[in-house]
């Protein structure tokens, strides 16, 4: 398997040729997000060993705050793209633990020494982590804790809103049975009329989180949830 790097950049021309540079050098770039929210949820689809984010890019959130939402939710490795080096751009970026800073305009070998440096940090911490598995194993990934009601991919925890897990917990208290669109509406929101923008939404959402495994959709009837 390649490793999967996922590049965080606005400028276009700029992200070619990062990306150009990493797959002449057998890298798997998943993905190019031109901001935070993109950046987002890229990775939590693709789940990259690596993310090259740039500290300035467009948008409500910065590379900064963008990489410690992302890592909050995934064991994945920074490496920071940045223009400033200030002390105060330094002391936030910190709380990320990235691998490494490249200051732009960035040369090749350093592009792919960082990386080099980055899988090894990568590669350090998911042997140190303390490996957590729920009761019910759902493929060589992922599993779920029936009486926690946590849902792990390895030993990292991801994280469910409380709308999020109901849906899991039905789906999979189901035991690979269709439910209904009528009763996963009538369960979630008993108390409101049915949205289908709403529960569709959900619905992504939380496949998002399971990479788009499990879930199946029965058109017109409801999901059913296989492993």
């Amino acid at each position: 398997m390649t490793t999967p790097i996922l590049i965080v950049e606005d400028e276009s021309i700029v992200a070619m040729e990062m990306a150009q540079t990493l797959t002449q050098e057998g890298y798997h770039v998943v993905a190019v997000a031109a901001n935070g929210h993109d950046a987002y949820i890229q990775a939590l689809r693709y789940q990259p060993h690596v993310i090259l984010m740039d500290i300035n890019i467009k948008g409500e959130d910065d590379g900064i705050k963008t990489a410690q939402s992302i890592v909050s939710q995934l064991h994945t490795t920074i490496i920071y793209l940045t223009a400033f080096n200030d002390d105060a751009t330094v002391e936030r970026a910190i709380t990320t633990a990235p691998a490494a800073y490249l200051n732009k305009p960035y040369r090749r070998d350093d592009l792919l020494t960082a990386v080099k440096i980055a899988l090894m940090h990568y590669d350090n911490k998911l042997e140190t982590l303390h490996v957590r598995r729920g009761n019910l194993v759902l493929d060589d990934a992922f599993s779920f804790d029936t009486l926690s009601k946590e849902l792990f991919c390895y030993s990292q925890a991801i994280h469910l809103t409380s709308r999020e897990r109901e849906l899991l917990e039905l789906l999979i208290n189901a035991r690979r049975r269709i439910v209904t669109i009528y009763d996963l509406e009538n369960t979630l929101w008993p108390d409101k009329p049915p949205m289908e923008s709403t529960r569709r939404a959900l619905i992504s959402r939380l496949r998002t989180k399971l990479r788009q495994q499990f879930i199946e959709t029965i058109v017109g009837i409801g999901y059913r949830f296989v492993y």
